[in-house]
């Protein structure tokens, strides 16, 4: 049982490894990062009505091991470093007019130099799956004595290491106020989310910063400045890229950028659109929970939404079905159809109303009114 439990969450280091030795052979196995995700969302569907409890003995004593785990999530960050080696590589291949050709390493065929069209996929699976590694940088931003740094630099790799403290500090705290920029109020779609939220939070980590050296008297334009040294942490990705091409390397840095924070906005988006909370302790009911079977196990648990919010600080493998308001599909299924905004509103809609029934308060249910 305890290998059971604790193997089932390596999907994505699995298929983060696929994806890099996709790269690295090249050709058409560029693209297989982004048929990865496809495939992914094809089971997630096939799998939305299959929901499983976290795993404890009969002493009740929980069967992930937490050595194992952490060990898993700290390696994740020379992987996603990989990740961007492989993809520069071919980047510089591409720049300096490599020529395609095939060659061979201990009888496994690659291809030398790369086209344009297979770069484009390269690029594409290295963003699809720098997002889905955020899972990691998230889950450790909650461990402030292992895992804080290591949360950092794994978003920096992906330009947003103002996340880590803007989760833990905002979005937890706020979570449902109109205060917290992760929240997405009723009738804004995912393209604006994630802009409006990742510099909101990027915001909220700077005034965080300004404060805290103000009351040491000190500027906020500093090297003691968390949010600037947090940016830093990026800067080489951005000299490797550059290095590897020039502008090309740049457009390609930018893309990883972009599809990996929309990932991550898009998580925030799923988990709470829509919900209202008033003055109060947060409760299971201002998050959204997508716990079925494959979405859990992807994902290490963070669907469980409703959970986490209420226990911050317990380890993914031990959070749990709650009761709480939920979607009924899993994340990958539902991210399809926050892409096309009239289609996710007709969906969301009778969730929403669901919950303004069943769920809010007296004055949640006052302000979901102004929104009908």
């Amino acid at each position: 049982m305890k290998f059971y439990v604790n193997a089932r969450y390596l999907i994505v280091p699995f298929m983060s490894l696929i994806a890099i030795a996709g790269i690295l052979i090249g050709g058409s196995f560029a693209w297989v990062g982004v048929a990865l995700f496809g495939l992914n969302t094809i089971i997630d569907t096939l799998t939305k009505n299959i929901h499983l409890p976290a795993d404890f003995d009969e002493t009740g004593e929980s069967y992930g091991i937490k050595g194992f785990q952490y060990a898993v999530m700290f390696l994740m960050l020379p992987v996603f470093i990989v990740l961007q080696l492989v993809l520069a590589y071919r980047i510089f291949q591409y720049t300096s007019l490599t020529p395609i050709e095939t060659a061979a390493f201990l009888g496994v065929s690659y291809e030398v130099g790369t086209s344009g069209f297979n770069l484009i996929g390269a690029t594409l699976s290295s963003g699809l799956w720098a997002g889905l590694g955020i899972i990691y940088g998230h889950e450790l931003s909650h461990n402030k004595k292992e895992g804080f740094l290591v949360s950092r630099l794994i978003m920096a790799l992906s330009g947003a290491s103002h996340f880590t403290y803007a989760h833990v500090y905002n979005h937890h705290l706020d979570l449902g106020h109109e205060d917290d920029a992760a929240t997405a109020p009723r009738g804004r779609n995912i393209y604006a989310h994630a802009w409006l939220s990742h510099m909101g939070q990027s915001r909220f980590s700077y005034n965080l910063e300004e404060q805290r050296l103000s009351k040491r008297g000190s500027s906020a334009l500093n090297f003691d400045n968390r949010w600037i040294l947090g940016y830093l942490y990026s800067l080489p990705s951005i000299v490797l890229f550059v290095w590897a091409g020039g502008l090309v390397g740049v457009a390609a840095l930018f893309t990883v950028w972009v599809v990996a924070n929309f990932l991550l906005e898009a998580l925030n988006f799923m988990g709470h659109y829509g919900l209202i909370r008033t003055e109060g302790p947060v409760e299971h009911r201002h998050s959204w929970d997508n716990d079925s079977v494959f979405t859990s196990w992807f994902f290490i648990e963070i669907g469980r939404q409703c959970d986490h919010h209420v226990r911050g600080e317990t380890y993914f493998w031990e959070l749990d079905d709650v009761e709480g308001p939920n979607y009924g599909i899993g994340y990958f299924s539902l991210f399809v159809l926050t892409l096309i905004p009239p289609l996710f509103r007709v969906y969301v809609q009778k969730h929403l109303d669901n919950w303004d029934e069943k769920y809010a308060s007296r004055d949640e249910k006052v302000i979901a009114a102004q929104f009908s």
